[in-house]
This record gives C-alpha cells, sequence and structure tokens, in this order.
C-alpha cells in the first residue's frame, strides 16, 4: 500500500498529460505559458489543497516544455531504459468527498488492511482515492454506503512504472503518453511516487499497452 502526496510540477504534469489538446500543443511550442498557468492554477490549487503562486506554475510548465526538447536531443534512448513494468487488471477506481460523513478513509483503509495489501491510497485536498483490486471482498466494504455504484470506476488496469534512482523520472509520463497516443491508446490517469509511476488505462487497453512499453524498454537496453 502507497500514500503519495504530490508537488507541483507533478500536478502540473498530470494535467497536461490528461488534456491531449494543450498536451499536443505544448509539444508543438504552441502554448503561451503564463496563459496556460491562470488557465491551471485553479485546478492546481484544488489538487494540492492550498495556494500556489502563478510564476512557481508558470516555471513547473517551462521546465515540462523543456523536457520535450531533451528527449528529442537524446533520441528517447534513456527516458525507459532499467524500466520495470508491473500490470495488473481488474482495478476499481473509488473516489469519495473529504465532506461525505458516511466515508471515514481510517475505517476503511483498516478494512482494506485486513483483505489485500494491493492497494493504493491518495489523499487530494477535497477527496480520497483507493485504487484497489475489483474484489467481491472490496466491494462489501462498501455496502452499507448509499449510492456507493457513484464512487466506483470499474472496468480499468494500471501499470507501475517503476524508473532506478538514479534516472529521470520527470519526462516519463510525458514519453508513455506520447507512446500510447500514437498507437491509438490514451490514458485515464496517472499518479507519482519517488519511485515509481502508476498510470491508469481502460482493461481492453491493458495488454497492449503493457506490449508496447515492453517493447520499448527492450528497443533502449
Amino acid at each position: 500500500m502507497r500514500t503519495l502526496s504530490m508537488s507541483v510540477p507533478e500536478v502540473v504534469r498530470e494535467i497536461i498529460t490528461r488534456n491531449r489538446s494543450i498536451y499536443d500543443c505544448m509539444k508543438m511550442d504552441l502554448i503561451n505559458y503564463t496563459a496556460l498557468a491562470v488557465k491551471i492554477q485553479p485546478e492546481v490549487e484544488k489538487v494540492l489543497g492550498n495556494a500556489v503562486n502563478l510564476n512557481t506554475i508558470v516555471v513547473a510548465i517551462k521546465r515540462y516544455a523543456d523536457s520535450f526538447e531533451s528527449k528529442d536531443e537524446i533520441k528517447d534512448e534513456s527516458v525507459l531504459k532499467n524500466a520495470r513494468l508491473a500490470l495488473t487488471d481488474g482495478i476499481m477506481d473509488i473516489k469519495f468527498s473529504v465532506k461525505d460523513s458516511a466515508m471515514d478513509p481510517m475505517v476503511i483503509l483498516d478494512k482494506f488492511s485486513k483483505i489485500t495489501n494491493n492497494y493504493e491510497f491518495f489523499r487530494l485536498s477535497d477527496s480520497f482515492r483507493f485504487l484497489t483490486e475489483d474484489i467481491d471482498d472490496v466491494r462489501r466494504i462498501f455496502e452499507n454506503i448509499p449510492n456507493r455504484d457513484e464512487f466506483f470506476s470499474t472496468g480499468l488496469a494500471k501499470i507501475r512504472i517503476s524508473i532506478p534512482i538514479n534516472q529521470n523520472q520527470s519526462d516519463v509520463v510525458s514519453y508513455v503518453a506520447e507512446v500510447l497516443h500514437a498507437n491509438g491508446i490514451e490514458l485515464v490517469n496517472a499518479f507519482f511516487s519517488q519511485d515509481s509511476i502508476i498510470i491508469i488505462l481502460r482493461g481492453t487497453d491493458a495488454s497492449r499497452a503493457y506490449e508496447i512499453l515492453h517493447s520499448e524498454i527492450s528497443r533502449v537496453r
């Protein structure tokens, strides 16, 4: 089990990666960084739960944009070098509001720990999120919660990408999103930790995405 917190650059990368039109414009150097920072500032602050200086967001956007140029210079050879992949299908995304009195995250965490350790827990400013296997024992945790089906997103899969600590991880998600997009596969979401990146996809795309990424790793070795 992992509990992850995010930095401003990580949140900026996630927002841009999930928005394909912004991502493509940035890749083609058609984005005004300040204008984009103003646009995404409310979302960045919502995720982090506190005010964020506009210039901090601008710097994060510029560094992300610079990573595209760096990748072109090194011909993508080091981005996934020595990476390890782990695919888990049958994943369910459970998200509920901090304000939902019927959902006590500590109680739910305790119940999860008695069932499985194969889950991710994310604490955001306005919500809690679990990524876990879609199994009956997990669903029973929420059986007494009104409208519980509204909290579930099912039919998903996750691929954990582990990168060596001494290797730059900052542009992995952009590279992965670009490779998969070129093959007709879009990310549902992405989450960052100190030693790995978790990408969420539709379950129907998972096996093919894994094969594509595995072939990329084999290519650069």
